[in-house]
């Protein structure tokens, strides 16, 4: 059976209920790798990080990583000393349990911001958690890091000999700098942890990079890649002929994973992927893709099928990158509805352009693209509608 981050041999995960969330699902998770696992990380930019960011960020610096422990139901953000002495008791006992190192226990939080996590339940629950870990956990384990997902998300793809796997969850405060959500990929290559932060740098971050639901980026954005070498002592580095396939199977298990988080973005009626071309810089293409996708008139017009070109003229105006009006071309689907910069009047008579956009936009995915010149940069974002029940949810997120 394939299971998602336990598909990589020589790892073991499980996920149970420790009481943490008041609906009674499970809240609790656990990976871990065979001795000698590597790891490597992306984190929030958020200034207003968790204490498991900052508590995980600091072990990978110094070299360490065999184990991750997930809670969700709290994020164990802004909860100040008590936050940062809850982390440090909960990955030391479940080293003690695991006969590791503290260090090597990596934290991972998620939930609701200011509330302290509930110790008592999450230490009672350790045990059980520890002796349920196996290689058929992966299930359980993305079930169990869930909070207003609506279905779990594992992703897996092989390389050559090699095995990778990969769980995520996030569907809503998503607007990623650097990481995004709570992601783990796993694979049972032998990777030293160096390289492997190569990897998380170039396959992993612009994947996660490019999703965006709301515009808010996360207090605990973590993505974390780990590698057993259970499939071998042969090291994969750059230059050998296994880096190719491996380097390729982590983007496979990371694309998975980032449209799977976009298709079940809170609310979500609509996806629409924004295609940014001949920009001065790539990251000028990603930054008006993201005035675009994140736009709430680009987002409504969106959930309401309503193919506006003035609003993503706007976005692309708004964004704050140097851009001439004469030289902008957009898209909805294949139906050009701005061309140098102009809304052609065709697109307001009945029966014309506009009927043809209505059709495109009107899809569960739906493509803009958007042409800013004939410079090299380019960037694609995920983005999604704005819903009623994007607003419902979120209106109800504590209560």
């Amino acid at each position: 059976m394939r299971a998602g981050v336990t598909y990589a041999a020589g790892f073991r995960a499980a996920g149970v209920v420790a009481g943490l969330k008041p609906s009674g699902r499970p809240d609790l998770a656990l990976l871990v790798g065979d001795a000698g696992t590597t790891a490597a990380g992306l984190f929030t930019t958020n200034r207003v990080a968790a204490a498991p960011v900052h508590l995980a960020r600091s072990r990978l610096v110094a070299g360490c990583g065999t184990a991750v422990l997930v809670n969700s139901g709290q994020a164990n953000a802004a909860t100040g000393s008590r936050g940062d002495e809850d982390a440090l008791t909960c990955t030391a006992e479940v080293a003690s349990l695991l006969a590791l190192a503290p260090e090597d226990v990596l934290p991972c939080s998620t939930g609701v911001i200011g509330e302290p996590v509930h110790m008592p339940e999450l230490l009672a629950a350790l045990p059980g958690l520890t002796e349920a870990v196996s290689p058929e956990g992966g299930e359980s384990f993305a079930e169990a890091i869930m909070t207003t997902d609506t279905v779990a998300k594992s992703a897996d793809a092989d390389a050559g000999g090699y095995r990778v796997g990969g769980a995520a969850k996030g569907v809503g405060m998503i607007s990623p700098n650097l990481a995004t959500m709570l992601a783990f990929v796993t694979t049972d290559a032998a990777v030293a942890r160096g390289d492997l932060a190569t990897l998380a740098h170039a396959e992993l971050r612009p994947r996660f990079n490019a999703l965006t639901v709301d515009a808010c980026m996360s207090t605990n954005d973590t993505v974390l890649l780990l590698a057993s070498g259970a499939a071998g002592d042969d090291r994969v580095a750059p230059g050998e002929s296994t880096w190719g396939a491996l380097s390729e199977a982590i983007g496979a298990v990371a694309d998975s994973l980032v449209s799977q988080l976009i298709h079940d973005a809170e609310g979500v009626t609509t996806v629409t992927l924004v295609r940014v071309e001949g920009a001065a810089s790539d990251q000028d293409a990603r930054t008006i893709a993201k005035a675009v996708a994140d736009s709430p008139l680009v987002k409504t017009a969106v959930f309401g099928s309503d193919p506006n070109p003035g609003r993503i003229l706007q976005a692309v105006g708004s964004s704050g990158v140097e851009v001439s009006p004469s030289l902008i071309d957009v898209w909805i689907g294949d139906v050009p509805v701005a061309t140098g910069g102009v809304i052609p009047p065709a697109y307001f008579v009945a029966g014309g352009l506009r009927g043809s956009a209505e059709t495109a936009i009107a899809g569960p995915e739906v493509t803009m693209r958007i042409r800013v010149g004939e410079g090299s940069g380019r960037s694609l974002v995920l983005g999604c509608d704005l819903s009623y029940d994007y607003v419902k949810i979120n209106g109800e997120y504590t209560t």
